[in-house]
C-alpha cells in the first residue's frame, strides 16, 4: 500500500488563491505551491520593487515549510516565475539572501502574467528532515 500524502494548510501564510493546498508532503519530500508576494496580514501585494516582492515570496515559503516541519534552506529545487526577465538580477539579489550557501537547483521562467498582478511567484520542493 503506497504511503499516504499529507495535505498542509500553513496558518500565517496568505490563503490559497484557488483550489490548491499550500503544500503536500509525501515520503521525505514537501511539495510547496507557488507563493506570490502577498502580505499575510493584509492579503495585498507588498509595496516595492521586484526585490521586495521576491523576498515576500520566500518569506511566505518559509511559513509553508515550517507548517510542514521543514526549513526553506532544505529546498532541493525552486521555480521562479517572473513577468519581466529584465528583473533577473534584482530577483537573484533578493533570492541569494535566503540561500547564501548551497542553494537549491532552480529554474527561472518568464511568464505573461501572474495572479493578482504580482511580478514574481516562487514554488519549492523541499527535503523533509529524517
Amino acid at each position: 500500500m503506497p504511503e499516504p500524502r499529507r495535505v498542509l494548510t500553513a496558518h500565517g501564510a496568505p490563503p490559497a488563491a484557488g483550489p490548491y493546498s499550500h503544500a503536500v508532503a509525501h515520503g521525505s519530500v514537501l511539495y510547496c505551491s507557488g507563493q506570490t508576494p502577498l502580505d499575510p496580514a493584509t492579503g495585498k501585494l507588498v509595496e516595492g520593487d521586484v526585490g521586495a516582492q521576491t523576498a515576500r515570496c520566500l518569506e511566505n515559503l518559509q511559513i509553508v515549510c515550517a507548517a510542514g516541519g521543514a526549513r526553506l534552506e532544505a529546498a532541493v529545487r525552486c521555480a521562479v516565475y517572473v513577468t519581466d526577465m529584465t528583473t533577473f538580477a534584482e530577483v537573484n539579489e533578493a533570492y541569494a539572501t535566503f540561500f547564501s550557501s548551497e542553494p537549491p537547483a532552480r529554474t527561472t521562467i518568464g511568464v505573461a502574467a501572474l495572479p493578482l498582478g504580482a511580478a514574481v511567484e516562487i514554488d519549492a520542493i523541499v527535503a523533509l528532515p529524517a
